[in-house]
């Protein structure tokens, strides 16, 4: 039985972002950090799981394992942080190095909301037996799901990129199911109960707008700041999370945005570049560099490009 457990669970990590051939990112690859707002259900399906939350958890999960963004907390999750951070706030509880301290969250730099527009969903399943969460079965039906993606700039509030995808499940007659807590707690069972093709449909929807996201990459501007200077080296707040590597080379300068005086949009960003700097050391979160150009003119405060 152990072992019958080892194999289904190996089949059931392998259900992730590799099935959608999202290679690694390169080495150096600068990343954002990215938090899952929320799934609306607009196409009105309803079934054994709740539709919106089981893609946003999918998508949160994804996003994770392709190792192209830092992952944070989806919208629930970061809300359950900050009423632990209000708590230990408040002194109920003991004091120490690990209690939540409010001012400390990472903040998301790209926001994720899907709309999910259209559910289809035909066939049963002949039958199949769940096992811990994961369930082995025939499949004769089919199911679709249409839903759009939208990234949005946290600082602007801007879409800055929309796609509208398309997830179908899989037309095998064997599959292994995306069950259990994934899903919102769905689980399969024997008796010709309905197939999960809504669950495979999404998890095929959510692959195809990662694949489109990381596409979209090299249109969003990635920014850091100057934290200090010291003598010919600086010290910038990103570091390994962020993809920061030894030999990154950035620009320094004022980062001027310009606003729509009508509107107050913000339509462009305009940096003034007065040096650059080469990091020569890297910790989790900061970055140590050496002043290649600008010399006295590089201050605390200035904000760092990749030089492209």
């Amino acid at each position: 039985m152990r072992s019958l457990f080892t194999l289904l669970l190996v089949l059931l990590v392998s259900l992730h972002a590799d099935d959608y051939d999202i290679p690694a990112p390169p080495e150096g690859t600068l990343k954002y950090s990215v938090t899952v707002t929320k799934f609306d259900n607009e196409a009105g399906w309803s079934g054994k799981w709740s539709i919106g939350d089981g893609m946003a958890t999918i998508m949160t999960d994804m996003l994770n394992q392709s190792g192209w963004f830092i992952t944070l907390g989806d919208d629930e999750m970061r809300k359950a942080a900050m009423q632990e951070q209000d708590f230990n706030a408040a002194g109920r509880t003991a004091g120490g190095k690990k209690t939540a301290k409010m001012g400390r969250m990472t903040p998301a730099q790209l926001l994720l909301r899907g709309s999910i527009t259209h559910v289809q969903e035909t066939g049963s399943k002949e039958g199949g037996l769940n096992f811990m969460g994961v369930s082995v079965g025939g499949d004769t039906g089919s199911a679709e799901i249409n839903f759009t993606i939208y990234m949005i700039d946290s600082q602007t509030g801007q879409v800055v990129a929309s796609k509208s995808v398309i997830g179908e499940s899989g037309k095998r007659g064997f599959r292994l199911g995306y069950h259990g807590s994934k899903l919102g707690g769905l689980t399969g069972g024997f008796g010709g109960e309905d197939a999960d093709n809504v669950g495979q449909a999404a998890q095929d929807a959510v692959g195809k707008a990662l694949t489109f996201m990381i596409s979209q990459l090299d249109r969003i501007a990635w920014e850091g700041s100057v934290m200090m200077v010291k003598g010919k080296s600086v010290i910038i707040n990103r570091g390994e999370r962020e993809g920061v590597k030894v030999g990154t080379t950035f620009n320094v300068g004022n980062v001027e945005e310009l606003v729509d005086p009508d509107t107050g949009e913000v339509l462009d960003v305009d940096m003034s570049v007065v040096g650059s700097v080469k990091v020569s050391s890297v910790k989790e979160k900061i970055a140590y560099a050496d002043i290649i150009t600008g010399g006295n003119a590089i201050a605390k405060g200035m904000s760092v490009l990749p030089l492209k």
